[in-house]
C-alpha cells in the first residue's frame, strides 16, 4: 500500500475468478485510511478481467462508486470520500 489511501491491484494474466479472489481480499482487508482500490485490469488482452470488475463491484456494499480512469486498462473502485 502506498500512503496515500490507495491501494493497487494488478491483476494482469490473472483469469477473473483469481482477480476477483485477490480483489475481494484486499476488500476485506482495506484498513480505515485507504478510500480507493486502484485495480490495474488492462485491455489490450481482452476485457474479461474489466467487464466483471465494472459489473461485480459496482453494487458492492463497501464500494461507493467506481471511477473509470481515462486510462482503459485501469478502474477505480472508491470506498469513501476524502472530505
Amino acid at each position: 500500500m502506498q500512503n496515500t489511501g490507495i491501494i493497487e491491484i494488478d491483476v494482469h494474466e490473472m483469469n477473473c475468478f483469481q482477480a476477483k479472489a485477490m480483489i475481494d481480499s484486499r476488500l476485506k482487508k482495506a484498513k480505515a485510511d485507504v478510500y480507493v482500490l486502484r485495480v490495474v485490469h488492462g485491455y489490450r488482452s481482452g476485457t474479461a478481467i474489466r467487464d466483471m470488475v465494472r459489473r461485480e463491484y459496482r453494487k458492492h456494499p463497501k464500494i461507493k462508486r467506481l471511477e473509470i480512469s481515462s486510462n482503459q486498462g485501469i478502474t477505480d473502485l472508491v470506498l469513501r470520500d476524502l472530505f
